[in-house]
């Protein structure tokens, strides 16, 4: 019960959530340019995770998976373009109940329905319109978000709405991931109780691309300053596909500009007192592969789009430690009520991570295919249903067909798809178990996976 939480464990929570941005982008992970100082301290003082994933490789999906700790596909809201539903239970609704004060800034992405393409679903509109109160997931005491903020602006020029529903303008001249940061920084100083513990959300549109330009945006003068990158092995091999070889320095400077701004916070809390009080956790909603793996930048099995970064900070998580078991985007939401001294739900997925991280990690994707994944430490094995709309919620007929297998340790760029290789059966068939073992225990159609040809 809420009352019988001890003062010690009720610690302020901040999650910090990119978009689109792979873990090599960030010094801790690999990246050679100096890109990310205040992250890579956050990480050398607190818990890395190595080996982090997201649970589905497209934003609002991700989205549903990180405020509720539901498989997307429990919630309908597998595919973009799907509000949360209004009676899902969120960790704002949990921590609000228990008297924290919540907050969230940036991209929300969980208000708009497109009406199931014909279904019987309510149609809701509200990419480009305030968000109501009540599509707003339990976020309660502070709220300045755009639902889908990429289509509200720019890197430069564009707003959002505040808790009133009144749109707020971007300063001319002043970058985007900056100004969603004036208004975490404006609640944190004077829209909160100092004397109650918060838990609040800024959602950074960077580095994801921007979609009606068809480019990466990064602050002015990035794409000179992080010109000489060093080109991720999986990229490497795909020279002349794909769009990262001019889109790199761009994103890369996207990926800067969130560090400057957590830099920023983190002077806030100490400011206030509050810094080591706060559990904060860095994260992203899904990689990118930059068009090299199928035609756009996510929504495939690999680690290009899978892996995210995961930082987190704290009491619990100190002593800039590295986990290597592998972690999930869908392991945040229990892993945030438990920082809080709060018990998760029975039905809330993933694993409290203050006890570390697994030994696999399961991914559903959709829009490109309706797919299921199982990512090992040695292995990715994937599988598709064929003839199902990639919008469906599982197989229309209970058929899947083996997609992919990696090695990852002897390939971990995974530019060799074992699948059909009879070398690999023995693998093949032991990671085709047990993938339709947690299909089944999640509530997919399954009768048949198909080998490879």
């Amino acid at each position: 019960m809420p009352g019988m939480i001890s003062r010690h464990e009720r610690s302020n929570l901040l999650v910090l959530f990119a978009d689109q941005q792979r873990a090599d982008t960030l010094g801790c992970y690999g990246q050679q340019l100096p890109v990310s100082p205040a992250i890579d301290r956050l990480a050398a003082e607190g818990v890395r995770f190595a080996n982090a994933f997201t649970c589905q490789p497209v934003c609002g999906p991700a989205r549903a998976a990180l405020q509720t700790g539901l498989w997307p596909t429990d919630l309908d809201c597998q595919v973009n373009d799907r509000a949360l539903p209004r009676d899902a239970k969120t960790i704002a609704h949990h921590l609000g109940d228990a008297g924290w004060q919540t907050g969230y800034f940036g991209k929300w992405h969980l208000a708009s329905d497109n009406g199931g393409r014909g279904r019987d679903r309510e149609v809701l509109e509200n990419r480009v319109a305030p968000v109501p109160p009540d599509l707003r997931g339990g976020w309660r005491d502070g709220w300045v978000a755009a639902d889908v903020l990429e289509f509200t602006s720019h890197g430069y020029g564009g707003h959002m709405f505040d808790r009133e529903g009144r749109r707020v303008d971007f300063p001319p001249g002043r970058f985007r991931a900056d100004c969603v940061t004036d208004h975490l920084l404006a609640w944190l100083e004077h829209g909160r109780d100092p004397q109650r513990p918060f838990a609040a959300m800024i959602s950074w549109i960077e580095p994801h691309h921007q979609n009606d330009r068809g480019c990466y945006e990064g602050p002015a003068g990035s794409a000179e300053r992080f010109a000489g990158f060093v080109p991720p092995g999986d990229l490497a091999a795909f020279r002349g596909i794909g769009d990262w070889e001019k889109q790199y320095p761009d994103y890369l400077g996207c990926c800067n500009a969130i560090d400057a701004n957590v830099a920023r916070i983190r002077a806030c809390l100490e400011r206030h007192g509050v810094w080591e009080d706060t559990v904060v956790v860095y994260t992203a909603d899904h990689g990118s592969h930059f068009k090299t793996r199928n035609r756009e930048y996510k929504r495939s099995a690999h680690d290009a789009s899978l892996r995210i970064p995961m930082i987190v900070h704290g009491p619990g998580f100190t002593g800039g430690r590295v986990e290597e078991g592998l972690a999930s985007l869908i392991d945040l939401p229990r892993t945030l009520l438990g920082a809080a001294g709060l018990h998760a739900p029975c039905a809330m997925q993933g694993r409290d991570l203050a006890g570390g991280g697994a030994d696999a990690v399961f991914v559903q994707i959709s829009e490109s295919q309706c797919g299921r994944a199982i990512r090992e430490a040695g292995w990715t094995y994937a599988v598709r249903a064929p003839d199902t709309p990639s919008d469906a919620r599982t197989s229309v007929d209970g058929r899947w067909v083996e997609d992919v297998l990696y090695d990852n340790t002897v390939d971990p760029h995974q530019l060799r798809n074992l699948v059909a290789d009879p070398a690999a059966a023995q693998e093949r068939a032991r990671l085709r178990a047990r993938l339709e073992a947690w299909m089944r225990a999640r509530g997919d159609a399954v009768t048949a996976i198909i080998p490879a040809a």
